[in-house]
């Protein structure tokens, strides 16, 4: 017998990961849906004996297939797998919440509302009647705040305890009952799960083009249904059946609220309000953003993340190296499998996860800003630059998301309506500069700018941000014409963020790399290797010159001649860095032959001068991303000629921008 499965549910911004966490603690796994990269993440609980697994929704407002999360969360609800559901409700905003808590009801499904962020509710002198509440829309509501962990075991009680279907559809009785009704009794012969008929029947009803081609209805009741959604048109003064349903449910909610929901007479500011006086500030808003922008480089390649850096270093190079080396000379192993195993695995692997501490220092400030609620701000700032080159702010939420991974920043952009500004915003979003970039920055900059490495790095996330803008200029000229589509916003209520929620965020985004670093790294360092010791002819290469890898590096390396760098060394670099960015650090370790970073900073030296290394990163900067975020690209635009044409512009672009930074840096050094 498997354990009972419920689904978490709630809007974006309501609390939804925080209480996910405090439940399950560690014990969560994250993976993926089946044919998307949108995480998912599952858990697991005892109580009283009880076991209970928990499957970590998207964040969605409504159940209408519109975002790619949308339908994850509607499919899975729908699927026999999902045995309850626990709704989060962000008390503060709870009117538009209830929207999908009512269309969650409808499904029938065993269900318990957790109504979080009561702290702050209270603080703003909000009361609110949750047994009135709990009996209006017929399932338990358990009052919770999952930052301090209050009413935790009450809620755990109603999740572990037996959990029922909801006593009454009150939103669907409202005004449309009738008609929803008869659909559903037109559905009942069909296999389908008989208390979600009335989901059914209202997504039906509505126009739901996903949920008709979903269910294979006779002709028949087809017709009858479309007879039944006529007349429940011509009633009505709405445009469309979405929104007579979508008036029927706010019209309850409505209703609901006033009854269950006090708010204080006297209206006073709010915190959030406070600090968005100054946030938001027409004159102080840019500067202040640039300043946390400074303050999170600064501590990640300042002194703290520099030496946490060397530490790491230490370990790998210092302790590891020899002793395996110390290991194999012991057991008589034969010079090339020593040299696999030091030089190509642990300098290829070793290089890279060296500059974990600063990577895991810059995710804890993305989580950090993004829990607070500052990041939303963000957005809305930048949506009057944006709209300058034809985009809204909502292209500035997966652009920013580009800061961390490519690949799920271009899926983010699935949630904009309008297809040019969606094609734009994954056209430009490569451009800002992902996190398997850093340890390339932190490698070339600690290297030859050993004083100023922080504020090398900041100027290459400007120069990104800048060509970003001028890309757009571009391909707003030529490509995309035409007006951007309007922009609304959620401002999340400011927040402190979790301590435990923080920390499992950061360990996940280590997680993550690690098993980048001892996958995809750890081929790529013994292909290079390999690569770099035969010759074309499969014999020991006499020199790595006359190695494979020296051939065909020295074929393309003319290429990058104009942009100061001609060393093959350089070019195969960046080849393999079309696989994992990552892997421009751990190619060059096992090419120059570097026991440790310490080694490879000296040759870097030798081989790169201040303003060629400074072109070098440009040039890694803003060329085409990886296979995993090109693959995304052509599925999300639709086809190759997209992709490749994506390609070729960020490569061609960056291509350009390095010749001008070598060649004008030239006239002047």
């Amino acid at each position: 017998m498997r354990n009972r499965t419920l689904a978490i549910i709630g809007n974006p911004n309501s609390g939804k990961t925080t209480l996910f966490n405090r439940l399950t603690g560690s014990n969560q796994h994250v993976g993926n849906w089946p044919g998307v990269t949108v995480d998912r993440k599952t858990g697991h609980v005892c109580h009283d004996g009880v076991p209970v697994d928990l499957v970590d929704l998207p964040g969605i407002y409504s159940l209408s297939p519109y975002t790619q999360e949308e339908i994850i969360a509607r499919e899975y609800v729908l699927s026999d797998e999902c045995d309850g559901i626990l709704n989060i409700v962000d008390a503060a905003n709870i009117e538009r919440n209830l929207y999908l808590t009512l269309q969650l009801i409808a499904l029938g499904l065993p269900m318990v509302i957790a109504l979080g962020f009561m702290d702050d509710v209270r603080g703003q002198g909000i009361r609110i009647d949750c047994e009135e509440l709990s009996k209006r829309l017929g399932v338990p509501v358990v009052p919770i705040s999952a930052k301090k962990g209050e009413n935790m075991h009450e809620l755990l009680d109603a999740l572990a305890g037996k959990m029922k279907p909801p006593a009454r559809q009150p939103a669907y009785l409202h005004g449309v009952g009738a008609a929803i009704r008869r659909a559903a009794e037109l559905l009942a012969p069909l296999p389908l799960r008989k208390c979600s008929l009335p989901f059914y029947a209202a997504k039906l009803l509505e126009g739901d083009q996903k949920m008709w081609a979903r269910l294979d209805i006779p002709a028949s009741t087809g017709r009858e249904l479309s007879s039944i959604a006529d007349a429940m048109h011509s009633h009505s003064n709405s445009t469309d059946n979405e929104m007579v349903l979508a008036d029927a449910l706010y019209d309850y909610i409505e209703d609901l609220v006033r009854s269950c929901y006090q708010r204080p007479r006297e209206k006073k500011l709010t915190v959030t309000e406070r600090i968005d006086r100054v946030v938001l500030h027409r004159f102080w808003a840019l500067p202040i953003f640039a300043f946390f922008m400074f303050l999170m480089f600064w501590c990640t390649f300042g002194p703290f993340g520099s030496f946490l850096g060397d530490c790491m270093e230490y370990l790998i190079q210092g302790l590891l190296a020899p002793a395996v080396r110390g290991g194999l000379a012991a057991v008589g192993a034969q010079g090339w499998v020593t040299g696999l195993v030091c030089d190509g695995v642990i300098g290829g692997v070793g290089g890279v996860l060296s500059f974990l501490p600063q990577i895991v220092i810059l995710f804890f400030f993305l989580s950090v800003l993004e829990d607070t609620g500052y990041l939303a701000r963000v957005a809305f700032i930048m949506d009057t630059l944006l709209r300058r080159i034809g985009l809204s702010g909502k292209s500035f939420v997966p652009m920013l998301m580009g800061f961390g991974c490519t690949t799920p920043a271009v899926m983010a952009a699935r949630t904009m309506e309008n297809e040019k500004d969606r094609r734009m915003t994954i056209m430009l979003t490569p451009f800002m500069s992902c996190g398997a970039k850093l340890p390339v920055y932190a490698l070339v900059a600690g290297a030859l700018f050993r004083e100023h490495q922080g504020l090398v790095v900041v100027s290459l996330y400007v120069l990104g941000i800048l060509v970003g803008i001028l890309a757009g200029f571009i391909l707003k000229k030529t490509v995309f014409r035409g007006v951007s589509s309007g922009f609304v916003l959620e401002l999340p209520t400011y927040r402190m963020p979790s301590f435990k929620g923080t920390v499992l965020n950061m360990w996940q985004k280590a997680k993550d790399f690690i098993t980048k670093a001892g996958t995809i790294i750890f081929l790529m360092s013994v292909v290079i290797w390999l690569l770099q010791n035969f010759t074309p002819a499969l014999t020991v290469a006499a020199s790595s010159a006359d190695s494979i890898l020296g051939v065909v590096g020295t074929w393309i390396a003319p290429v990058f001649a104009p942009l100061g760098f001609s060393g093959w060394e350089q070019s195969v670099a960046l080849l393999t860095g079309l696989v994992a960015k990552e892997a421009v650090v751990s190619t060059m370790s096992v090419l120059y032959g570097a026991g440790d970073s310490a080694a490879l900073s000296a040759l870097i030296g030798t081989v790169f001068t201040p303003l060629s290394g400074y072109a070098f990163l440009v040039f890694t900067l803003l060329y085409m991303p990886c296979m995993s975020a090109f693959a995304t690209i052509r599925r999300e635009m639709g086809g190759w000629r997209w992709a490749f044409g994506a390609a070729a512009f960020q490569t061609g672009l960056a291509y350009v921008i390095a010749l001008a930074v070598f060649q004008v840096g030239s006239l002047f050094v």
